[in-house]
C-alpha cells in the first residue's frame, strides 16, 4: 500500500475477503488490480439488523492503560431510519448533495480566511463554527455528555473546532436519534461568563445575562445559536471535564440523526486542541468501507500512533489553522505518473490552493487540470470497459451489470517526501446504484483547493501527530 522509494508499491488486493496484502518494501511497479464488482453492490446495502444492535455495540469502548482512548465509528447511513431502507441510488445522491455544500462551504471558509490583508493575532485563533453547512458528515461516533452522561450520536469532523450538541429548551432544533440533551439535568453544566477569554474566540459572540453566547449564519440558510458552557463529556470510560462545547437552542441544517459535531480540527478550540498535553495532539482513525457491517475506530492519545506507518509533514497555513494540510507531488495510474505540475498542489504564501485531508468530504477533488490529467489516463488503461453516461457530480463511469471481476489499474497519490499511498480498487471505482454502474470517485474542485475525501480514505489507518507536524497512513487496515 505504502512506500517510500520512488518507484510505487505493489497491491495485490482480494475483494472477497476486502484484505489488502502489502508491504513497506518496493517489489515491483503496481499496474492492474481487480475489482469484483458484485461484492461491491451488495456490500452497500444496509444490514437492518446489524443496525439496530449498534447503540449496544457502540458504546461498549474501554479505556486502555496504554495510553489510547477509544471510539467506535460508524457511517451516519447505519443509524439514519430515513436511509435505512432507501436504495443504493438514492443513498448516493443525497450524499453527493451534502458532499456538494460541504466543498462549497470549505472553499468559502478558505477564501474569506485568505482574504485578509495582513497577520493579526486573532488570525491564529480558530474559528469556531458548527459545520452546519458542511453537509451532515459522514461518519458519527457515540460519547456521553453531562454528568449522569446522555449517550449521543455526534459527527466527527477534521475540519471544524468546536464540540457542540443540541440543546434544551429547544426552540427550532432538526430531528436527531436520540433526546435532544437537557443542561437543567446536567450537574456539571457551567454557562461561560461574556469575560471568558474563550468566548473572546468567537466571531460572533454575544452576551446575554452575563453568559456568553454564539450565533453563526451560513449563506446557504443554515445557522447555529445558543450558549458557550464548560460540560463533562465521557469518552468509554474516560472523563474529561470543563471541555467547552456550544449549547445550541436554535439549529437549522442537515445534521438529521446526529446530536452535534465534535471537531477535531487543528485549532486551539477543537476537542483534541482543548486536551492540549492529555493526548499529545495524536489522534488515529479507520473508517470502515461504505456498507459494511463492522464498525471503524477513532482513538485518541500518543499511544494511538501506530509503528510503522508512512509518515507525511503537516502543512500549516496560518490562515486556516483548522485544516490539515499535506504536501502532494503527484498522482499516478497503472504505477506511471501523470504529467502534472507539481506546482498545482502547493499552497501559496497567501494561502491560496494546498491539499486538505477531510473526514467530511467524500470525493476527492483536484483542480481542474489536475483532475482531466489524471480522468484521462485512468480512462486510457481502462482497455475496453463499457462506458456509461455521467451520473451527478462524476464524468467517468461504467457499465459493469453482469460483470463478477474487472481489471483495473491501479490509482496513486505521490506525496512530498517519497511516500506514495496507492489505493485499493474499491477505494476511486465505486457503484452508484444498484444496476452495475461504476463511477471514477474523482471530481474537479473548480478552484485550486485540493480534498482528499473519505472514501478514498476508507479501509486505511490514518494517524495525525500534531505535537511533531505528521500525518501517517497504514500500516494497518480496517
Amino acid at each position: 500500500m505504502f512506500s517510500s522509494q520512488s518507484p510505487p508499491l505493489l497491491i495485490k488486493l482480494v475483494i472477497l475477503t476486502l484484505q489488502l496484502v502489502c508491504t513497506l518494501a518496493v517489489t515491483s511497479y503496481p499496474d492492474f488490480q481487480h475489482l469484483n464488482v458484485k461484492d461491491s453492490i451488495s456490500g452497500s446495502k444496509t444490514d437492518a439488523a446489524k443496525t439496530s444492535q449498534l447503540d449496544e455495540v457502540l458504546f461498549q469502548n474501554h479505556n486502555h492503560s496504554d495510553g489510547k482512548w477509544n471510539l467506535k465509528l460508524v457511517h451516519r447511513d447505519k443509524i439514519s431510519s430515513s436511509t435505512k431502507f432507501h436504495s443504493h441510488s438514492h443513498r448516493f445522491h443525497a450524499r453527493i448533495q451534502r458532499d456538494v455544500k460541504r466543498v462549497a462551504a470549505l472553499t468559502r471558509r478558505l477564501s474569506a480566511a485568505t482574504a485578509k490583508k495582513s497577520y493579526e493575532v486573532e488570525d491564529l485563533e480558530a474559528d469556531v463554527v458548527s459545520g452546519m453547512d458542511q453537509g451532515s458528515g459522514e461518519y458519527f461516533v457515540r460519547i456521553g455528555v453531562g454528568s449522569p452522561p446522555r449517550s449521543q450520536y455526534v459527527v466527527i469532523d477534521s475540519g471544524s473546532d468546536i464540540v457542540w450538541v443540541q440543546c434544551q429548551p429547544c426552540n427550532q432544533c432538526y430531528k436527531q436519534s436520540d433526546p435532544v440533551f437537557d443542561p437543567a439535568a446536567s450537574a456539571s453544566f457551567t454557562g461561560v461568563p461574556c469575560s471568558s477569554a474563550v468566548c473572546s474566540r468567537l466571531d460572533n459572540g454575544g452576551c446575554h445575562a452575563g453568559k456568553c453566547r454564539y450565533e453563526v449564519m451560513y449563506g446557504d440558510g443554515s445557522y447555529t445559536k445558543g450558549t458557550l458552557a464548560l460540560e463533562t463529556l465521557t469518552i468509554g470510560r474516560t472523563v474529561v471535564r470543563n471541555m467547552a462545547i456550544g449549547c445550541g437552542h436554535r439549529n437549522q441544517g442537515m445534521f438529521v440523526g446526529a446530536a452535534g459535531l465534535l471537531g477535531i480540527g487543528g485549532g486551539s478550540m477543537s476537542f483534541v486542541g482543548q486536551l492540549g498535553g492529555q493526548t499529545g495532539g495524536a489522534f488515529s482513525y479507520c473508517l470502515v468501507s461504505r456498507g459494511s457491517g463492522s464498525s471503524g475506530s477513532l482513538v485518541f492519545g500518543r499511544g494511538a500512533l501506530p509503528v510503522g506507518a508512512a509518515w507525511v509533514p503537516l502543512v500549516r497555513n496560518q490562515r486556516a489553522p483548522s485544516f490539515y494540510y499535506v504536501g502532494l507531488s503527484g498522482l499516478g495510474v497503472g504505477g506511471v505518473v501523470v504529467p502534472i505540475s507539481e506546482d498545482i498542489f502547493k499552497l501559496t504564501q497567501l494561502g491560496y490552493g494546498g491539499v486538505v485531508m477531510d473526514t467530511g468530504t467524500a470525493v476527492t477533488r483536484l483542480p481542474t487540470v489536475a483532475y482531466e490529467a489524471f480522468r484521462d489516463s485512468f480512462i486510457a488503461q481502462t482497455g475496453n470497459l463499457p462506458r456509461a453516461s455521467g451520473v451527478s457530480i462524476f464524468d467517468t463511469c461504467y457499465n459493469l451489470f453482469g460483470f463478477v471481476t474487472v481489471r483495473v489499474p491501479t490509482v496513486s497519490f505521490y506525496f512530498s517526501g517519497g511516500p506514495i499511498l496507492t489505493l485499493p480498487a474499491n477505494n476511486f471505482l465505486i457503484p452508484v446504484d444498484d444496476a452495475g454502474t461504476f463511477c471514477f470517485a474523482f471530481a474537479a474542485s473548480g478552484s485550486g483547493l485540493s480534498i482528499i475525501g473519505n472514501i478514498q480514505q476508507e479501509g486505511i489507518e490514518i494517524s495525525f501527530d500534531g505535537a511533531n507536524g505528521f500525518v501517517g497512513f497504514g500500516p494497518n487496515v480496517c
